[in-house]
């Protein structure tokens, strides 16, 4: 366990409109954020690098309805505009995500001044290089807390079955009608999920993300109860030998 951040308000969710780009990634995150009860907003940075930004943009927004999704220019004058409900006065917002898509651009933009180092992508893959080394909390003129983070190489989610739940409330809905209460989702009779996927109401693809979230939800959870359990067992077992007294020779 890892913490990013604490006190926060708003997270900012942000994505490349590129190869970068990945539903699976922002599914993690918006969960993430429901489950630390921090009001997420997608954000899809770089419009200028592709040709039809509005197909991102929908991507983003089916993840979950609860969650609003826009794309804006980090270089230009969209920031102060398009984030100004959410950049108020004694609000805290932080910046989430992968490396090079611009979370410090985006940074500097609000604040007006270019204090927050920034470098170009890699053409290969559009992958961005770590420029942001450190959580760095800058202050704007209006009193708004802005939390630029380093770019998060790998994000696995563990405690947070009621953040996996918000984000796909439809599906976990559904996992509640099926005709057994263990069921897998995948050939049992009367599951409510496959029903659905045959309607075409959930698509295959949506289907196995919720699926692998699931599963790593509960092996990372797991994994740590374990780990306490062990620690625990092990402090235990230490202090009974401290206790025992020494025979001496």
């Amino acid at each position: 366990m890892q913490l990013i951040a604490a006190n926060v308000d708003t997270a900012f969710v942000v994505t490349s409109c590129n190869q970068d780009f990945n539903v699976a990634r922002l599914e993690r995150y918006v969960a993430l954020a429901f489950e630390a009860e921090v009001t997420p907003v997608m954000r899809s940075t770089k419009p200028d690098l592709c040709k039809d930004v509005g197909s991102f943009v929908q991507e983003a927004s089916n993840i979950s309805q609860q969650v609003l999704a826009l794309a804006l220019n980090a270089l230009g004058d969209e920031p102060q505009t398009k984030l100004r409900d959410w950049c108020k006065s004694r609000q805290t917002i932080a910046f989430l995500e992968s490396s090079g898509v611009g979370k410090s651009t985006l940074a500097n933009a609000l604040s007006d001044e270019q204090s927050v180092e920034t470098t170009v992508i890699r053409e290969d893959g559009a992958k961005g290089r770590h420029t942001t080394t450190r959580r760095q909390l800058h202050f704007l003129q209006n009193g708004c807390a802005v939390l630029d983070t380093p770019g998060t190489r790998e994000l696995q989610l563990s405690d947070a079955q009621d953040g996996i739940a918000k984000v796909s409330d439809d599906i976990a809905a559904l996992a509640n009608r099926c005709r057994f209460s263990d069921c897998t989702h995948e050939t049992e009779p009367g599951c409510a999920i496959q029903n659905a996927v045959k309607r075409g109401d959930i698509t295959p693809d949506r289907l196995a993300r919720w699926n692998k979230l699931v599963a790593d939800e509960r092996f990372n959870s797991a994994s740590l109860a374990e780990r306490k359990s062990d620690h625990k067992a092990l402090h235990k077992m230490i202090r009974a030998v401290q206790k025992q007294p020494k025979v001496r020779q």
